[in-house]
């Protein structure tokens, strides 16, 4: 059982960094286009210069 002294807090700390990373992305407009990948996977044509 003392395990669990030091499981829960690891855990709690790795949940902590996860969601922080993932408000990190939020944040920084990582998922804004989530169409515009949709289509661009299905279209034929090419695209040299995707967007920044």
């Amino acid at each position: 059982m003392q395990v669990l002294t030091f499981l829960i807090p690891i855990s709690l700390v790795l949940g902590g960094l996860g969601l922080a990373g993932f408000l990190y992305t939020v944040r920084s407009n990582q998922y804004d286009d989530p169409e515009g990948d949709s289509r661009r996977i299905l279209s034929d044509e090419w695209d040299d210069h995707p967007k920044p």
